[in-house]
């Protein structure tokens, strides 16, 4: 079984599931998981775990992304983008310079109203659901945190901006909140993923390249695939972490770190109390990766918060 991150470009009319699906047909493997799911006519970055990897989902779907907008000012749709119904149009009078002030107003935390047309639930139910069968119901705002727009062009009506910003962030939401704080509405017109946590764009493979690779690799040998011989397709678990600390477990104590007990500090080579706060990588003495870990201040030791071992 293949363990790693394969950096995807989803490309558009593609759904994250999509990618899954045909990931696991290529590799002919069924433990993979996407980390975070993009609209199906947005393109961009999307890391996809395999085998063990797929515990690291989760943490790699709270990071910060990156992404490159394009906003439609003068139309209001049910979807917040340009596939949806047009609800609304008006005249774009606005500037220049009103407009460069009203998107950066948005930059900090700000309470966002999920879209009706998402993935997320209301009592069970997915809300996109729920907007089909001409359902709206109420949805709680949520904070979000946008760290910075740069806007790249503008060309009424639209703008072209790069948005840096937290998790759960809606870029269609953004550019509706941004059409209705100028008075003229908007929506998103593209959307193009350039950043989740360390995997960019430049470096991110488009299906195919994964496929012809993959069918190169089983031509030259007859050996499994693991994440050694697909070399630079796939990302090491251990590397989404290489910001936190690197520690080796001393000798002796194999038993408990293969069980995945709590380690006290001194079975530890390199720990220092400093580390208290921090989040560390575990590793034994053959250099395998065994986890993330964390001291516990109640029990004074330091316990695995996830455990990556094979």
């Amino acid at each position: 079984m293949i363990s790693g991150i394969i950096n995807v470009y989803k490309e558009k009319g593609y759904t994250s599931h999509d990618v899954v699906a045909k990931l696991r047909r290529i590799l002919n493997q069924k433990k993979i998981g996407h980390t975070g799911t993009l609209d199906p006519d947005a393109e961009g970055v999307l890391p996809v775990c395999l085998g063990k990897a797929t515990r690291v989902c989760d943490m790699l779907t709270e990071k910060d992304k990156v992404y490159e907008a394009v906003l439609l000012f003068g139309k209001k749709t049910d979807t917040q983008d340009t596939t949806g119904n047009v609800l609304e149009e008006k005249e774009v009078a606005c500037t220049e310079e009103q407009v460069r002030e009203v998107v950066k107003s948005f930059v900090g935390t700000y309470a966002q109203i999920p879209p009706m047309y998402s993935a997320l639930k209301v009592n069970g139910k997915k809300l996109c659901d729920l907007a089909r069968a001409g359902i709206e119901v109420e949805r709680k705002p949520r904070e979000v945190t946008i760290f910075s727009i740069d806007i790249e062009e503008i060309e009424l009506p639209r703008v072209k901006m790069l948005v840096h910003c937290s998790k759960g962030t809606y870029i269609r939401t953004l550019c509706h909140d941004i059409g209705a704080k100028l008075g003229c509405g908007g929506c998103m017109e593209s959307l193009l993923r350039t950043k989740v946590a360390q995997f960019t764009l430049e470096h991110s493979l488009r299906l195919n390249e994964i496929e012809e690779k993959v069918q190169k690799l089983r031509q030259e040998t007859v050996q499994e695939l693991t994440a050694e011989s697909l070399g630079n397709i796939v990302t090491k678990t251990d590397e989404v972490f290489e910001g936190y600390p690197k520690l080796y477990a001393k000798e002796g104590v194999e038993k408990m770190l293969y069980n995945g007990n709590a380690m006290q500090p001194e079975w530890i080579e390199g720990w220092q109390d400093s580390l208290q706060q921090e989040k560390i990588r575990l590793y034994d003495q053959k250099q395998n990766f065994i986890g993330i870990y964390q001291y516990n201040n109640k029990y004074m030791d330091i316990r695995p918060i996830k455990i990556f071992m094979e």
